[in-house]
């Protein structure tokens, strides 16, 4: 199997393979992917490890992985931390995965890193309410579609990246997501971390929170932010109207 890492701090996932394309997702520092494609000039076909997500990433930002997908992943805290080795100095971004961590050090293929930030090894985390102080640290990161990163970030690339903490595998789009956890059928019956779903005129799902105590939410919407909610959907009250229409509410923890 061609599998590859991403060693560069953030490397954007095109729709078609060109830099034109509409950008869909990206891969953060650390994250694993196979390819499914090599036939275009210049660029791969990737299917994400942690997604299936699918889509193009330029060959120059490529990395082989020659080991065995990496293990014991810690998940970078710091909103910006450096990575250095001996052969190069990396800025890891909040989200990004730390291959091989024990709590400094990682390695990537032979290449050993310290990181000398706060990380989370997820599959030892038990609390939580780690979540909602998670989501927190990326407050006001602007909205940039296809983003996953506290520079550049969408609603469901907020969401998924904040529950990446918790070892939890959302799927990349918000309507992939709402398909994931339990249906809860009142607000009411909602608690802190539970996440909601919000549909277009059409009704498609097109948006995408995490619930906060006290009827409030926080999500991707020009940059991240907290509003109120209610039975009807969100209310900015900055505009001083609703934004968005809620559809369904879903318990995945």
């Amino acid at each position: 199997m061609n599998i590859g890492i991403c060693k560069l701090s953030i490397v954007p996932i095109r729709k078609e393979p060109t830099h034109r394309s509409e950008q869909v997702s990206q891969l953060l520092f650390g994250e694993s992917y196979t390819i499914i494609n090599e036939n275009q000039s210049n660029w791969v076909e990737i299917r994400c490890a942690w997604d299936g997500y699918e889509g193009w990433i330029d060959t120059a930002q490529h990395t082989p992985l020659n080991d065995n997908e990496p293990s014991n992943e810690g998940i970078a805290l710091e909103t910006l931390c450096v990575a250095s080795s001996s052969l190069s100095s990396i800025s890891v971004l909040a989200g990004s995965s730390l291959p091989n961590f024990d709590g400094l050090n990682f390695k990537i293929g032979k290449e050993k890193f310290v990181y000398n930030g706060q990380a989370l090894l997820p599959d030892t985390i038990k609390n939580t309410n780690l979540l909602d102080k998670i989501a927190m640290r990326y407050l006001h990161a602007p909205y940039l579609w296809g983003g996953r990163s506290p520079v550049g970030i969408d609603c469901s690339g907020f969401t998924q990246v904040v529950f990446k903490f918790l070892a939890i595998a959302l799927k990349r789009d918000a309507y992939q997501q709402a398909e994931q956890g339990l249906t809860l059928n009142f607000l009411e019956e909602a608690h802190p971390g539970d996440l909601a779903f919000f549909n277009n005129e059409e009704g498609k799902i097109t948006h995408v929170g995490i619930l906060l105590k006290d009827n409030r939410i926080i999500h991707a919407s020009g940059k991240v932010r907290i509003d109120t909610i209610d039975h009807f959907g969100i209310y900015n009250a900055d505009l001083k109207k609703y934004s968005h229409q809620l559809k369904i509410i879903k318990r995945i923890l």
